[in-house]
């Protein structure tokens, strides 16, 4: 296609109007870009916060992996002369069961590959993986979220109701209403209360996390919050102006997420937990390319599976929250 503009006003100019039998004017071939305006993408997170020691050990969809748990040894006191007591060493297992899959396919007509500028088929290859990887993390935050042990201990905060529990309180029917007012949970004391329930579960501070969706993030980081005080934090704070860093916050590796399930009533909800809590393991089984038996085309084709498990809930601990 061209694009015409006027014509030099210079009568001696070649293509000029008033050159006898010249009737267009010039033109400018349209600049066609071979970089492709990708969309934006949400950031993946849960191979940062799960154990993924277990992917090469899957092949196929079905797949099963048994996964040994550590025997607990007991201890016991010890007086001279006597017998002492044995711990009987157990081999109990855990099933990690690769037991879901996503598949994607998509045809590159034979005349888009010859005349195209655009490499159709990478571009579109790019999308489908990421789309795997986004669909990926959605439904293993969903394992997580409904692995949260409920009792003993009780690792849930507030629940999933639109009634506001008071300040300070972090244990009934009602929503944890963030912000920073007297009436209100301060986010950072929400995060401290997740961090002393891990603690006495002995669960170690190396490879603890946290994931929260943006509007969390945008209340963490306004302007009556403590991060904001020098004071406070000795200007070592992890956060600034809403902003994830790479340092730690209570002792959490800071992850934002979009993917984290909408609540029915509550405005959100969060989960804090450690590497050890969840083993996932996922691979791309098959990625082909087949000729379309019904057009001139090539069909690309690839199929994702993947499986979650909870291996110590006592290790994650989730919240609802509120925004008024």
């Amino acid at each position: 296609m061209a694009q015409f503009f006027e014509p030099s006003t210079d009568t001696n100019a070649n293509f000029a109007n008033s050159v006898s039998g010249q009737t267009n004017s010039f033109f400018l071939p349209s600049v066609y870009s071979k970089k492709v305006l990708n969309f934006f993408r949400k950031a993946s997170v849960i191979e940062a916060i799960t154990n993924t020691d277990y992917a090469g050990e899957i092949s196929s969809f079905g797949d099963s992996v048994k996964i040994i748990k550590e025997p607990v040894i007991s201890v016991s006191d010890y007086t001279r002369n006597s017998d002492t007591t044995e711990t009987r060493l157990t081999d109990q297992e855990i099933t990690l069961v690769v037991d879901s899959a996503k598949a994607f396919k998509f045809i590159v007509d034979d005349i888009e590959t010859n005349m195209s500028h655009v490499n159709f088929k990478e571009v579109a290859s790019s999308s489908a993986a990421y789309a795997l990887k986004d669909s990926y993390d959605a439904a293993v935050l969903a394992t997580m979220f409904s692995g949260c042990s409920a009792s003993s201990p009780n690792h849930i905060l507030g629940s999933d109701n639109a009634t506001d529990l008071a300040a300070g309180t972090f244990d009934g029917t009602g929503n944890l209403d963030i912000g920073f007012d007297s009436n209100e949970h301060d986010p950072i004391d929400i995060m401290g209360r997740m961090a002393r329930l891990l603690d006495e579960q002995n669960v170690p501070e190396e490879g603890r996390w946290f994931v929260a969706g943006p509007d969390f993030y945008e209340v963490l980081g306004q302007s009556s919050s403590k991060l904001l005080s020098v004071d406070y934090n000795g200007g070592q704070g992890s956060i600034r102006n809403g902003l994830v860093s790479s340092g730690k916050l209570r002792g959490f590796n800071m992850y934002k997420s979009n993917n984290i399930a909408s609540p029915s009533n509550a405005a959100g909800k969060v989960l804090a937990g450690h590497m050890s809590s969840t083993a996932t393991a996922n691979t791309i089984l098959s990625t082909e390319v087949l000729r379309d038996p019904t057009s001139f085309g090539d069909i690309v084709r690839g199929l994702h599976v993947y499986g979650a498990k909870v291996l110590r809930d006592e290790a994650l601990v989730s919240a609802f929250y509120g925004i008024d």
